[in-house]
């Protein structure tokens, strides 16, 4: 079997989207009209919100110092004098989006990302929650987290961040190989992780997740595993077990390490089942893409019935259509609509200073796209999808040549009503949900662009 996978993973090692969106951001284009994505906003926000709230998503940019893995939009700073006037903006521009509705938003999701959230200061942090719960309902089923930092996540950002509703946290470990450590530039002792975990469970969060990065400079198998030994005495409730995306094309830090130290396909797929197989022997359960729960966490529930929905934050139990991302480079997606923020803060701030939305790319999606998209989410989610009859000679032209690949190397189950993946294809679910890309099955070239990371 091993020897299997490690032919799978030398074939579908290939640049392949996320597919966080569909389509993805590369089809997008720049000089969105502002103006229809306002009235797109503000009709899809009438259908929804009293059905099922919004959720929002808040970037703060700010880091301390630079993990050279890191591709997130990031500002490197030790002047904390910056956090004022960022929320200023961040709570303008919510202003600009409440000018649009006719009715009170219902909040059903908060999720604070970055950049370090917990760079902020207890008080700034309860300052912005403030602000966004005084305008508007916070819905009873609602979910808030937040990404920490363990090196800077205190009892007293805890304590304000459960104050106000939040229940959920997710700390960036990574690896905790001193080595690995030093390379990528996050020194981060295991003390502190075990500090940051057990006072957020004393403290009465409910939901502890834990980054970990699987192909990074320097990682062997044996480091992997004391990782991962380690990790487990702490019993985090869930696990994103990501694939490191080697793009130094647009992340400038990950220039700074030699590529030499990186695994090599093979060797990083190993390093992946390493991890999965300790993860599965300890009680986790695969829930899809990169995401590991224990049964007693809510996103294993929501797996097992088939309500597992899948946004720019990652996975959610949380069923909504309408997502609003605010601060700079922050993605909104309305359904039928995705836009991007400015992703430089000078260019945020000058938008914010016009009084209009900061908005600098985005796509209109047609009654094709809103299709295959449905398909995507369904495999990502689900892993398995139903197809309706309105698409077959779409399907027939692009996708079912790719499945007939995909069924000879025994990834999937289909014929012409639906797909199911198998437990081999769990491995590949990336390369599954490209065959329903139109725009990169029509644009064949588009694979051998350095736009992706790769799939392994």
């Amino acid at each position: 079997m091993n020897f299997e996978l490690d032919r799978l993973a030398a074939k579908y090692n290939r640049p392949v989207p996320r597919y966080t969106s569909y389509p993805t951001v590369p089809v997008w284009n720049e000089g969105l009209d502002i103006s229809r994505w306002c009235d797109l906003f503000q009709q899809q926000f009438s259908i929804h919100n009293s059905r099922e709230g919004i959720s929002l998503y808040i970037h703060l940019p700010f880091c301390e110092s630079l993990c050279t893995y890191c591709g997130c939009n990031k500002k490197i700073t030790t002047n904390h004098g910056v956090e004022d006037e960022y929320l200023q903006m961040v709570e303008k521009e919510f202003q600009l989006y409440l000018k649009l509705l006719n009715e009170t938003p219902v909040i059903r999701e908060i999720h604070l990302g970055g950049g370090t959230p917990t760079f902020f200061s207890p008080r700034n942090l309860e300052r912005l929650i403030r602000f966004i719960k005084q305008r508007c309902v916070v819905h009873p089923l609602h979910v808030f987290s937040i990404e920490g930092h363990p090196n800077n996540t205190t009892r007293g950002h805890l304590l304000a961040l459960y104050k106000y509703g939040f229940r959920r946290i997710s700390y960036g470990v990574q690896d905790n190989d001193p080595e690995v450590q030093r390379i990528i530039n996050r020194i981060q002792p295991l003390e502190n992780v075990k500090k940051a975990t057990e006072e957020a469970r004393e403290l009465g969060f409910k939901s502890v997740n834990f980054d970990m990065i699987y192909g990074l400079p320097k990682q062997t198998l044996q480091s992997i595993t004391k990782t991962f030994e380690q990790v487990l005495e702490l019993k985090p409730d869930r696990i994103a077990f990501y694939s490191y995306a080697h793009v130094p094309w647009t992340s400038r830090g990950q220039r700074l390490f030699d590529e030499n130290d990186l695994p090599s396909p093979a060797e990083k797929l190993q390093l992946y089942l390493k991890g999965k197989e300790i993860l599965t022997r300890a009680g986790y359960t695969d829930i899809g893409m990169d995401h590991f729960a224990l049964p007693t966490d809510p996103l294993y529930t929501a797996w097992t019935e088939g309500t597992l929905h899948r946004n720019f934050m990652g996975y959610t139990t949380q069923q909504t259509t309408l997502l609003l991302g605010l601060g700079v480079s922050a993605i909104s997606d309305i359904g039928v609509a995705f836009a991007q923020n400015k992703k430089s803060l000078h260019e945020y701030y000058a938008c914010i200073g016009k009084k209009t939305q900061p908005v600098f790319r985005g796509y209109f999606l047609n009654d094709e796209d809103l299709a295959f998209r449905k398909y995507i989410l369904d495999i990502s989610c689900r892993g398995k999808t139903t197809f309706h009859a309105a698409h077959l000679e779409l399907l027939k032209q692009f996708t079912f040549p790719e499945l007939e690949k995909l069924e000879t190397d025994k990834l999937i189950q289909w014929n012409e009503t639906g797909l199911t993946v198998t437990s081999l294809g769990r491995h590949f679910i990336r390369n599954i949900c490209s065959a329903f890309d139109l725009y990169l099955q029509r644009n064949k070239e588009v694979e051998m662009l350095p736009r992706f990371s790769k799939a392994i």
